[in-house]
Protein backbone atom coordinates (compact mmCIF):
# COMPACT_ATOMS: atom_id res chain seq x y z
CA UNK A 1 0.00 0.00 0.00
CA UNK A 2 1.26 3.61 -1.26
CA UNK A 3 2.22 6.53 0.93
CA UNK A 4 -1.23 8.67 1.51
CA UNK A 5 -0.91 12.29 -0.93
CA UNK A 6 -1.08 14.90 1.58
CA UNK A 7 -3.89 16.91 0.79
CA UNK A 8 -5.32 20.46 1.00
CA UNK A 9 -8.92 21.21 1.36
CA UNK A 10 -9.40 24.55 -0.22
CA UNK A 11 -12.89 25.41 1.11
CA UNK A 12 -14.50 23.41 3.98
CA UNK A 13 -17.13 25.16 5.88
CA UNK A 14 -15.49 22.78 9.04
CA UNK A 15 -17.12 25.45 11.78
CA UNK A 16 -20.70 24.25 10.29
CA UNK A 17 -23.06 22.75 13.55
CA UNK A 18 -22.92 19.68 11.89
CA UNK A 19 -19.54 18.96 12.97
CA UNK A 20 -20.12 20.36 16.73
CA UNK A 21 -21.26 16.81 17.37
CA UNK A 22 -18.05 14.57 15.67
CA UNK A 23 -15.98 17.49 14.92
CA UNK A 24 -12.18 15.67 16.46
CA UNK A 25 -13.30 12.77 14.88
CA UNK A 26 -14.15 14.23 11.42
CA UNK A 27 -10.69 16.01 11.77
CA UNK A 28 -8.75 12.96 12.59
CA UNK A 29 -10.61 11.23 9.75
CA UNK A 30 -9.48 13.89 7.86
CA UNK A 31 -5.61 13.24 8.96
CA UNK A 32 -6.02 9.68 8.47
CA UNK A 33 -6.96 10.51 4.50
CA UNK A 34 -3.99 12.73 4.36
CA UNK A 35 -6.03 16.01 4.70
CA UNK A 36 -3.93 17.80 6.90
CA UNK A 37 -5.16 21.57 5.69
CA UNK A 38 -8.26 23.18 5.37
CA UNK A 39 -9.01 26.81 4.39
CA UNK A 40 -12.60 27.77 6.36
CA UNK A 41 -14.77 30.61 4.64
CA UNK A 42 -17.02 32.50 6.26
CA UNK A 43 -20.37 33.31 4.92
CA UNK A 44 -21.53 35.99 7.54
CA UNK A 45 -20.53 38.45 10.26
CA UNK A 46 -22.15 36.26 13.25
CA UNK A 47 -20.01 33.37 12.05
CA UNK A 48 -16.55 35.08 12.03
CA UNK A 49 -15.90 34.75 15.53
CA UNK A 50 -16.79 31.14 16.11
CA UNK A 51 -14.22 30.57 12.97
CA UNK A 52 -11.62 32.42 14.55
CA UNK A 53 -11.59 30.31 17.69
CA UNK A 54 -11.49 26.98 15.76
CA UNK A 55 -8.67 28.02 13.78
CA UNK A 56 -7.05 29.12 17.13
CA UNK A 57 -7.79 25.93 18.37
CA UNK A 58 -6.61 23.78 15.25
CA UNK A 59 -3.55 23.59 13.39
CA UNK A 60 -4.07 23.48 9.46
CA UNK A 61 -6.90 25.04 9.69
CA UNK A 62 -6.98 29.03 8.44
CA UNK A 63 -9.83 31.38 8.14
CA UNK A 64 -11.63 33.67 5.66
CA UNK A 65 -13.84 36.05 6.65
CA UNK A 66 -16.80 37.46 4.34
CA UNK A 67 -20.27 37.99 3.41
CA UNK A 68 -21.59 35.36 1.00
CA UNK A 69 -24.49 36.45 -1.45
CA UNK A 70 -26.92 33.75 -0.82
CA UNK A 71 -27.26 35.42 2.51
CA UNK A 72 -28.31 39.11 1.95
CA UNK A 73 -30.63 39.25 4.37
CA UNK A 74 -28.29 39.06 6.71
CA UNK A 75 -25.61 41.49 5.94
CA UNK A 76 -25.46 44.92 6.89
CA UNK A 77 -23.28 48.18 6.06
CA UNK A 78 -21.91 48.27 9.39
CA UNK A 79 -20.43 44.66 8.49
CA UNK A 80 -18.57 45.82 5.60
CA UNK A 81 -16.43 48.17 8.36
CA UNK A 82 -16.16 45.25 11.05
CA UNK A 83 -14.47 43.34 7.86
CA UNK A 84 -12.28 45.76 7.21
CA UNK A 85 -11.26 45.86 10.61
CA UNK A 86 -10.92 42.27 10.61
CA UNK A 87 -9.01 42.19 7.78
CA UNK A 88 -6.35 44.43 9.36
CA UNK A 89 -6.08 42.77 13.01
CA UNK A 90 -6.75 39.63 12.11
CA UNK A 91 -4.66 39.13 8.94
CA UNK A 92 -7.28 36.06 7.61
CA UNK A 93 -5.34 34.09 4.36
CA UNK A 94 -8.75 35.43 2.44
CA UNK A 95 -11.31 37.54 2.07
CA UNK A 96 -14.93 35.73 1.49
CA UNK A 97 -16.64 33.29 0.95
CA UNK A 98 -18.06 36.22 -1.32
CA UNK A 99 -19.69 36.69 -5.30
CA UNK A 100 -22.87 36.40 -6.88
CA UNK A 101 -25.51 34.14 -6.66
CA UNK A 102 -28.67 34.46 -9.86
CA UNK A 103 -29.91 31.16 -9.08
CA UNK A 104 -31.95 32.24 -5.28
CA UNK A 105 -35.24 33.20 -5.36
CA UNK A 106 -35.15 37.52 -5.51
CA UNK A 107 -31.00 37.38 -6.20
CA UNK A 108 -30.97 41.51 -5.41
CA UNK A 109 -28.50 41.92 -8.26
CA UNK A 110 -27.54 45.38 -7.23
CA UNK A 111 -27.28 44.73 -3.80
CA UNK A 112 -25.25 41.69 -4.40
CA UNK A 113 -22.93 43.58 -6.59
CA UNK A 114 -22.52 46.45 -4.10
CA UNK A 115 -20.91 43.52 -1.56
CA UNK A 116 -19.14 42.19 -3.68
CA UNK A 117 -17.36 45.28 -5.05
CA UNK A 118 -16.90 45.81 -1.18
CA UNK A 119 -15.09 43.08 -0.80
CA UNK A 120 -13.29 43.43 -3.21
CA UNK A 121 -12.21 46.63 -2.33
CA UNK A 122 -10.86 45.48 0.94
CA UNK A 123 -9.04 42.29 -0.35
CA UNK A 124 -7.35 44.85 -2.72
CA UNK A 125 -6.33 47.43 0.31
CA UNK A 126 -4.58 44.36 2.38
CA UNK A 127 -3.22 42.11 -0.41
CA UNK A 128 -5.51 39.33 -0.07
CA UNK A 129 -7.22 37.25 -2.15
CA UNK A 130 -10.64 36.45 -2.68
CA UNK A 131 -12.82 33.72 -2.00
CA UNK A 132 -15.45 33.80 -4.63
CA UNK A 133 -18.76 32.33 -5.14
CA UNK A 134 -20.57 32.33 -8.96
CA UNK A 135 -23.76 30.64 -9.87
CA UNK A 136 -25.69 31.71 -12.86
CA UNK A 137 -23.13 34.81 -12.89
CA UNK A 138 -19.43 33.59 -14.24
CA UNK A 139 -19.40 36.32 -16.50
CA UNK A 140 -20.67 39.13 -14.36
CA UNK A 141 -17.85 37.80 -11.77
CA UNK A 142 -15.74 38.06 -15.07
CA UNK A 143 -16.58 41.48 -16.05
CA UNK A 144 -16.49 42.60 -12.15
CA UNK A 145 -13.02 41.06 -11.53
CA UNK A 146 -11.64 42.96 -15.04
CA UNK A 147 -12.38 46.28 -13.00
CA UNK A 148 -9.45 44.77 -10.43
CA UNK A 149 -6.50 44.34 -12.36
CA UNK A 150 -3.66 42.27 -9.70
CA UNK A 151 -6.43 40.90 -7.26
CA UNK A 152 -6.11 37.18 -6.50
CA UNK A 153 -8.33 34.10 -5.86
CA UNK A 154 -10.37 31.30 -6.22
CA UNK A 155 -13.65 30.48 -8.07
CA UNK A 156 -15.14 27.73 -5.57
CA UNK A 157 -16.94 24.64 -6.85
CA UNK A 158 -16.52 26.43 -10.84
CA UNK A 159 -19.16 26.02 -12.77
CA UNK A 160 -18.32 27.91 -15.53
CA UNK A 161 -17.75 27.64 -19.49
CA UNK A 162 -13.65 26.83 -20.34
CA UNK A 163 -13.51 30.07 -22.20
CA UNK A 164 -14.53 31.61 -19.12
CA UNK A 165 -11.63 29.61 -17.23
CA UNK A 166 -9.36 30.69 -19.72
CA UNK A 167 -10.14 34.31 -19.13
CA UNK A 168 -9.69 33.97 -15.17
CA UNK A 169 -6.93 31.79 -15.27
CA UNK A 170 -5.34 34.50 -17.29
CA UNK A 171 -6.17 36.99 -14.52
CA UNK A 172 -4.52 34.91 -12.09
CA UNK A 173 -7.21 33.10 -10.02
CA UNK A 174 -7.78 29.47 -9.73
CA UNK A 175 -10.81 27.18 -10.14
CA UNK A 176 -11.73 24.77 -7.40
CA UNK A 177 -13.75 21.96 -7.91
CA UNK A 178 -15.06 18.69 -5.37
CA UNK A 179 -17.87 16.30 -4.95
CA UNK A 180 -19.67 17.51 -8.12
CA UNK A 181 -17.30 16.40 -10.67
CA UNK A 182 -17.80 13.00 -9.30
CA UNK A 183 -21.03 12.48 -10.91
CA UNK A 184 -21.44 10.30 -13.51
CA UNK A 185 -23.42 12.96 -15.84
CA UNK A 186 -21.62 15.72 -15.10
CA UNK A 187 -19.61 15.78 -18.62
CA UNK A 188 -19.21 19.27 -18.46
CA UNK A 189 -17.51 19.29 -15.33
CA UNK A 190 -15.32 16.46 -16.44
CA UNK A 191 -14.63 17.72 -19.34
CA UNK A 192 -13.09 21.29 -17.87
CA UNK A 193 -10.69 18.76 -15.51
CA UNK A 194 -9.32 17.42 -18.89
CA UNK A 195 -9.17 20.74 -20.72
CA UNK A 196 -7.68 22.73 -18.14
CA UNK A 197 -3.93 23.68 -16.71
CA UNK A 198 -3.34 21.30 -13.18
CA UNK A 199 -1.52 24.69 -12.25
CA UNK A 200 -4.84 26.40 -12.05
CA UNK A 201 -7.13 23.57 -9.99
CA UNK A 202 -7.76 23.41 -6.63
CA UNK A 203 -9.37 20.38 -4.44
CA UNK A 204 -12.49 21.21 -2.03
CA UNK A 205 -15.06 19.45 -0.36
CA UNK A 206 -17.17 22.46 0.39
CA UNK A 207 -18.29 20.51 3.72
CA UNK A 208 -20.03 19.79 4.65
CA UNK A 209 -22.50 20.41 1.06
CA UNK A 210 -21.68 18.49 -2.40
CA UNK A 211 -21.01 15.36 -1.14
CA UNK A 212 -19.44 12.71 -3.68
CA UNK A 213 -21.69 10.52 -5.43
CA UNK A 214 -20.60 7.74 -3.63
CA UNK A 215 -22.01 9.92 -0.44
CA UNK A 216 -25.65 11.53 -2.25
CA UNK A 217 -27.58 12.59 0.08
CA UNK A 218 -25.32 12.49 3.47
CA UNK A 219 -23.25 14.98 4.94
CA UNK A 220 -19.64 15.85 3.25
CA UNK A 221 -16.43 16.15 5.31
CA UNK A 222 -12.86 16.88 4.31
CA UNK A 223 -11.98 13.45 4.92
CA UNK A 224 -13.83 12.33 1.79
CA UNK A 225 -11.70 15.11 -0.75
CA UNK A 226 -9.39 11.80 -1.96
CA UNK A 227 -12.60 10.92 -4.15
CA UNK A 228 -12.62 14.15 -5.96
CA UNK A 229 -8.42 13.78 -6.24
CA UNK A 230 -9.36 9.98 -7.98
CA UNK A 231 -11.64 11.23 -10.68
CA UNK A 232 -9.36 14.20 -11.45
CA UNK A 233 -6.71 11.14 -11.70
CA UNK A 234 -8.82 9.35 -13.48
CA UNK A 235 -10.24 11.65 -15.96
CA UNK A 236 -6.17 13.32 -16.64
CA UNK A 237 -4.95 9.04 -16.26
CA UNK A 238 -2.43 10.89 -13.55
CA UNK A 239 -0.58 9.41 -10.59
CA UNK A 240 -2.43 10.46 -7.39
CA UNK A 241 1.04 11.82 -6.02
CA UNK A 242 1.02 13.77 -8.96
CA UNK A 243 -2.13 15.71 -8.88
CA UNK A 244 -1.84 15.57 -4.64
CA UNK A 245 1.44 17.77 -4.86
CA UNK A 246 0.92 20.11 -7.34
CA UNK A 247 -2.76 20.95 -6.27
CA UNK A 248 -1.42 21.34 -2.74
CA UNK A 249 1.22 23.96 -4.18
CA UNK A 250 -1.40 25.97 -5.53
CA UNK A 251 -3.06 26.14 -1.97
CA UNK A 252 -0.06 27.49 -0.38
CA UNK A 253 0.73 29.08 -3.29
CA UNK A 254 -2.78 31.53 -3.57
CA UNK A 255 -3.04 31.77 -0.10
CA UNK A 256 0.66 32.20 1.26
CA UNK A 257 0.30 29.07 3.99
Amino acid sequence: MGIQPRLIDAHSHFDDVSFDADRQQALQRAHEAGVYQQIIPAIKADWWPRIKQLCQQTAGLYPSYGLHPMYLSDHLEEHLVTLREWAERERPVAIGECGLDFYIDDPQPERQQYYFEQQLNIARDYDLPVIIHARRAVEEVVNTLRRYPGLRGMLHSYSGSEQQALQLIKMGFYLSFGGPITYERANRLQRLIKALPLEAILLETDSPDQPDSNRRGQRNEPAYLPEVLHRICQLRHLQPAQVAEQTAFNTRQLFRI
